[in-house]
């Protein structure tokens, strides 16, 4: 089977599929749109893998485990979480079919030739990723799992975080200056170089928006050892563009994913206070760090967007 196939060879209409998957048209939609998909009318675009996987979740759904609610919502993090991942190896796949071409050739490939390297390498790769995307999923779950267990004395909707935005400075600037492939080399070794740091200080990247890194900690101490390890592996290699961390610490809610609240604003916030590879904390991060291990210095009071008048803190180990 190809990688590009569904898994069967009869075509339906979404009105069929419902139909054999016994789930109301409506329904049916409305998990179809979740997955990322527009809607496609009468065309018959539909095969029998779409009813498998349409009576499996709908299947969940009656047992009562989830509502109708949980499963669009879990569909949604899947669908978004797959068009990420999918976007990401074709387009790894096409520079590696790039590379490929000029070196094989001495030349450059021609699109066709390149496309269709990309699809061969990417239909190679298909069983073995597919079982390595099971592999990381089942490891991630037993983390998150691990950090509900941690935190299921207080609220489960929302934990203590030290929250780090970390950006490139003057971006858009510099992105007029560089060619397509430069910039995309750019975000790709700021966003990777960014997510080691981040892993060994035992963090998790909630998102990457090409320019800037939005992470996380349990303890702010690791928080600030991120910060600092991100400034030394990007802003101090003289091949990378400077950067600004801001570090704020509270309460925030985890959802879909990601987290919200005031501490994610403010470290964001903080990054226009930074200057070129510094880091800048809120004062609640500035009273967790041990006095005895760091040097906190406050800033002259200044508005800041959604805070109104707020004194940064500047810090450095001692």
């Amino acid at each position: 089977m190809s990688l590009f196939e569904h898994g069967g060879s009869s075509p339906y209409t979404a009105q069929e599929v419902a139909e054999r998957a016994g789930v109301p048209l409506e329904q049916a939609k409305r998990l179809w749109r979740a997955l990322g998909f527009p809607e496609v009318g009468d065309e018959t675009v539909f095969d029998d893998s779409d009813i498998t996987a349409l009576s499996q979740l709908t299947g969940v759904v009656g047992s009562g485990l989830i509502d109708f609610d949980l499963a669009v919502n879990l569909t949604r993090g899947l669908g978004q979480t797959m068009a990420r991942l999918s976007d990401w190896e074709i387009a790894a796949m096409l520079h590696r079919a790039e590379e490929l071409g000029t070196a094989s050739e001495g030349e450059p490939e021609s699109r066709a030739g390149v496309f269709g390297m990309a699809m061969d390498t990417a239909e190679k790769l298909n069983e073995t990723f597919e079982q390595l995307l099971v592999y990381v999923w089942r490891r991630h779950m037993g983390a998150a799992l691990g950090r509900l267990e941690a935190a299921r004395s207080g609220d489960p909707g929302t934990t203590q975080l030290s929250i780090g935005f970390a950006d490139i400075v003057q971006f858009t600037a510099l992105s007029n200056t560089l060619t397509e492939e430069k910039i995309g080399d750019l975000v790709e070794l700021f966003e990777s170089r960014c997510a080691d740091v981040v892993a060994v200080q035992r963090g998790r990247v909630i998102k990457s928006l090409g320019d800037s890194v939005l992470f996380v900690n349990d303890d702010p101490i690791r928080a600030y050892d991120t910060a600092e390890g991100i400034i030394n592996v990007i802003g101090r290699d003289p091949r990378m563009p400077d950067v600004r961390v801001g570090l704020a610490t509270g309460s925030v809610v985890t959802r879909l994913g990601d987290v919200y609240g005031p501490p994610v604003n403010m470290a964001a916030r903080l990054t226009a206070v930074a200057r070129r590879n510094r880091i800048i904390i809120d004062e609640e991060t500035a009273r967790l760090l041990p006095a005895d291990q760091f040097e906190t210095r406050r800033l002259p009071a200044r508005p800041v967007r959604g805070f109104g008048i707020v004194e940064p803190v500047a810090v450095r180990r001692n």
